[in-house]
């Protein structure tokens, strides 16, 4: 009995590694950017349809599901038939998505373009997809760091698309605005020319070849996996809401639209040095106590900023705090997945974890616009998250990092 590892070589790659983690960063921030501006978008399109904001939250909700479901699905896929194939594939779809939801007449359209289609774009040319061919790239020592550098261009696209979007609306208005959006994300394909390339059919020499369903079987009978998924789902919980909700917070707080704006910008600023930060200590400290430390975080700004007096300067310092820990649970958890079980089945086994984020993001998209319907306030969704956040810190302590156990394979006769 021995355990897994993932094996890289430059063999492994058509391209130069900087040529692929330069392409890799490119898709990410191109399918990062418009899908967290969506929350720019809410009132303008309710405003003109006549709808309520649960109808707006409830698609961005199966948007975020649907990402989940996806992220698993074309996860399989990627690592079964190549990553450029998957990529270019989500784009169709995410740009498809948001010509439906430019057009939408009626709210089940809204939810079919923004939601269904959207979400399975975003999945099948997300990070998780991009993260999969650098974690087979390098070494398992470089890993969490480029897998930080993608997670930073996710955050580069975030600060890149709010004023970007911002300032579309204001020009041509929400509904061309979406179209424009769906012309950049038609760039991914020819990038993702770059990633070409799937595992290899072993995780490594000396051990058996695992088929899907024995990894399953595995991931699913493994602890700390099942801890790690559970955090994050907190994560999804808390970032999604703050995505959709927060330019519509800021509103109803009485200060002027552009803080929403700049509060959205300085989270993807922020981020670009918390995702690279995380990135570079995961590969130095534990990263269950790194991940730990980030929701512990996260809860004490929440709670300040819901409890200080709401102004320009509030805002400002609980969105750079934010953006310091907006996405930098990404790379540790994926790390601990690679760990775990090699990069045979990254994708796959990424994708589920991921889907337990994206559950947490419906959960805490939809409560949002729910409750704010019902108690015309967001604050009992604030508090939700708050708590959440604590609950997280405590389930990733117990969490082994260490690779899985697995046989080596039957010597040849």
């Amino acid at each position: 009995m021995t355990s897994p590892a993932g094996t890289t070589s430059a063999a492994s790659r058509a391209f130069p590694l900087w040529a692929v983690v330069a392409a890799g960063c490119v898709i990410v921030a191109i399918n990062f950017g418009p899908r967290v501006s969506m929350g720019f978008f809410q009132i303008p399109l309710i405003t003109e349809r006549g709808w309520g904001r649960e109808t707006y939250s409830l698609a961005m909700a199966i948007q975020n599901l649907m990402w989940g479901v996806g992220a698993v699905l074309f996860g399989g896929l990627a690592d079964r038939f190549g990553t450029a194939r998957v990529l270019s594939l989500g784009a169709l779809l995410y740009a498809a998505g948001l010509l439906v939801m430019a057009w939408a007449p009626q709210p089940i359209w809204l939810h079919v373009g923004g939601g269904i289609m959207v979400g399975l774009g975003v999945a099948a040319s997300s990070f998780g997809i991009v993260m999969a061919a650098f974690g087979r790239s390098v070494s398992a020592e470089k890993r969490t760091m480029v897998f930080g550098y993608a997670t930073a261009a996710g955050s580069f696209g975030q600060f890149f698309f709010s004023p970007l979007t911002q300032g579309l609306i204001q020009t041509y208005g929400w509904h061309d605005s979406l179209l424009i959006l769906a012309a950049i994300i038609g760039v991914i394909p020819l990038l993702s020319v770059l990633l070409r390339g799937k595992p290899a059919p072993k995780a490594s020499a000396g051990h058996a070849d695992q088929t899907i369903a024995e990894a399953l079987r595995e991931a699913g009978g493994h602890g700390s996996y099942l801890l790690l998924a559970s955090g994050f789902f907190v994560c999804g919980f808390q970032l999604a809401f703050i995505t959709v909700h927060f330019p519509a917070y800021i509103r109803d707080l009485g200060l002027d639209a552009k803080w929403g704006v700049i509060g959205l910008m300085l989270v993807g600023l922020f981020n670009v040095i918390g995702s690279l930060g995380s990135g570079v200590l995961g590969s130095r400290v534990s990263k269950r106590y790194l991940l730990a430390f980030i929701y512990v975080a996260r809860s004490v700004a929440a709670a300040a900023f819901v409890l200080a007096p709401a102004s320009p300067a509030s805002v400002v310092l609980f969105s750079a705090v934010m953006g310091l820990l907006w996405l930098s649970t990404v790379p540790p958890t994926n790390a601990l997945v690679a760990v775990m079980f090699g990069t045979r089945y990254l994708a796959l086994l990424g994708g589920i974890v991921f889907l337990s984020h994206q559950v947490g993001s419906f959960i805490g998209i939809w409560l949002g616009g729910y409750l704010y319907d019902l108690n015309k306030s967001y604050e009992p969704v604030w508090w939700i998250g708050i708590v959440l956040g604590l609950f997280a810190a405590l389930v990733h302590l117990p969490i082994r990092e260490e690779a899985a156990i697995r046989p080596l394979a039957a010597p040849a006769e």
